[in-house]
């Protein structure tokens, strides 16, 4: 398989690793609606968001779009990832230019995309896709890293999408198409879980009933198919009730046998013209058939939209001003979201911008009466605060246009969040104080699994009653001694894998045979003693810092 080679590859390859565990600060103020509504704005660099994010989300998002930049040198971008590289160094603060203002540009844009590509892996379910939006600037550069990070098994679809209807008149071509790759974390059990697109006016307008046929409308099919995928059952002439002879063109072959293919005239399901004298056509039933159209690769304006269109909208939605330059439009990314979710997924855009993926999930969620939520990420903190978060909330209140056009709330809410300046750990190791038992409970999890600890499990652990018990993953169970801010590393504190607290591991899993793996800040018991009681101990916090599974 052929892979990239770029300036910095191998300095970002393990650079998801270093960027340190953050925490989510809920900001009230700019909150909206159903506070337990499971959606959530986050504001900040995507890649320390995502870290943040992992270990209640791994595994767990079903649908991923975003849209980052083309690196067309007209975005403004800025590489700032703080990666130990002195060839990467140098790029920080600097504005991305055009081909031949920034001569390694390219390598900037793979830096930058590598490692938010790999964590954003580890949020996909088994069964989960990303699609990402690009153009001719980087779709070659693209396609080949996530053939690396997904591999190539994995490409479900290049869509091509109709961005623009115009003629542009100053171009020598008039480029009128992005791309949308696609990929799936396990590309079979994803594509199994696509669903058709519901019928439109025009795919139902072929079916009619002419010969007044009982079971109802049809639209009639070839009745060939290629021939180097038949027998030679298929291979014979064909009379028709007139006693008109047929046989099949040239390099196809009947669709059915000439036994089947006699049975389905007899049974009226062959269609032979008003006149009878026409080339045989299968009968299709609309009531026979699934009512879905099989998505296409092809994405026309008509049906998703437009840049134009999608700028029109915003500017509607903020009194005619326009708050941001370059929205996707909402109905595109409604179109990807219905073709691969169901009711209940978690959709995930980690370049929000104007905030279209969460307002195409609110949408679809009013249409279907889902319950898809939404995990949106913005960097820009002005843009986060007065364009993303202001477009979600009119979407889930309603608004009111400047020419007095009121457009119903779709309902929802969402969370806002920024994230800590402070890591989970400090730099010289301990954690921070105010962490929460159940922040590191879902730290623990994550790092021993790979996955997000349930909600329900989040729900059900209580400080209060002091258990250490997190849940358990295959053959193993997993606890955690910590009592809110690890002050008190007294035998009494809690924290101490003691005589005490393996009583209150026992009273968890009293027939447990499997693994116990323990956090905590020491044990009394030497190693002989732990392996006896088939424990595992991790000591907090250090080797919970250095530890990391991916």
């Amino acid at each position: 398989m052929p892979t990239l080679n770029w300036i910095g590859k191998e300095a970002v390859e393990k650079h998801h690793k270093e960027v340190p565990f953050r925490l989510l600060e809920p900001v009230e103020a700019l909150s909206c609606g159903d506070a337990d509504s499971g959606n959530l704005i986050v504001q900040g660099d995507n890649l320390d968001a995502l870290k943040a994010l992992l270990p209640r989300y791994a595994g767990k998002v079903k649908c991923i779009y975003i849209d980052p930049p083309y690196n067309t040198g007209n975005e403004g971008w800025v590489y700032n990832d703080n990666v130990n590289s002195p060839e990467i160094k140098k790029w920080l603060g600097e504005v991305v230019g055009k081909e031949g203002e920034t001569l390694d540009r390219h390598d900037r844009w793979l830096c930058m995309m590598y490692p938010r590509l790999l964590l954003l892996k580890q949020f996909l379910k088994d069964d989960g896709v990303i699609f990402v939006s690009i153009d001719d600037t980087e779709v070659g550069s693209l396609r080949l890293l996530m053939d690396e990070i997904f591999g190539t098994g994995n490409f479900i679809a290049n869509f091509v999408w109709e961005k623009r209807k115009n003629r542009e008149n100053r171009k020598v071509i008039s480029m009128r198409h992005d791309y949308i790759i696609c990929y799936g974390k396990n590309k079979f059990d994803a594509i199994k879980t696509f669903n058709q697109l519901p019928m439109n006016a025009e795919a139902l307008a072929r079916y009619v009933n002419i010969d007044n046929d009982p079971r109802g409308l049809w639209k009639s099919d070839p009745a060939t198919a290629q021939s180097g995928h038949g027998t030679k059952s298929q291979f014979y002439t064909l009379t028709a009730p007139n006693g008109k002879k047929h046989e099949p063109p040239s390099g196809r072959c009947w669709i059915y046998t000439e036994e089947v293919m006699n049975e389905a005239i007899k049974d009226n399901r062959i269609f032979f013209g008003k006149t009878g004298n026409n080339v045989p056509r299968v009968k299709t039933y609309l009531d026979d058939k699934e009512r879905g159209l099989t998505p296409e690769s092809i994405l026309f304006a008509k049906d998703v939209s437009t840049n134009e269109e999608a700028k029109k909208s915003l500017k509607e939605m903020f009194d005619g001003k326009t708050p941001f330059e370059t929205p996707k439009p909402m109905e595109l990314i409604h179109h990807l979201i219905t073709i691969s979710t169901s009711k209940d997924s978690i959709i995930m855009d980690s370049f929000a911008g104007s905030g279209s993926t969460a307002h195409a999930v609110l949408k679809l969620n009013s249409e279907d009466n889902g319950n898809r939520k939404f995990i949106i990420i913005e960097m820009d903190k002005n843009i986060a605060k007065n364009v993303t978060a202001e477009r979600v909330k009119k979407a889930v209140n309603g608004y009111t246009s400047l020419k007095g056009k009121k457009t119903e709330g779709l309902g929802g809410g969402f969370q806002y969040f920024n994230l800590s300046s402070e890591p989970l750990f400090k730099a010289d190791g301990p954690i921070r104080s105010d962490v929460t038992f159940e922040q590191l409970a879902e730290f623990v999890w994550f790092m021993e699994t790979g996955t997000g600890l349930n909600e329900s499990d989040l729900k059900s652990i209580d400080k209060k009653d002091s258990t250490p018990y997190l849940g358990q993953y295959k053959d193993r169970a997993i606890f955690l001694l910590y009592n809110d801010i690890l002050k008190d590393k007294s035998d009494a504190g809690g924290n101490v894998l003691n005589g005490r607290t393996l009583d209150l591991l026992e009273e968890a899993l009293p027939d447990f045979e499997g693994q116990r793996i323990v956090y905590g800040a020491r044990t009394r018991f030497d190693k002989t003693k732990l392996a006896r009681l088939n424990i595992t101990f991790h000591q907090l916090p250090y080797e919970l810092a250095v530890k990391t599974w991916f």
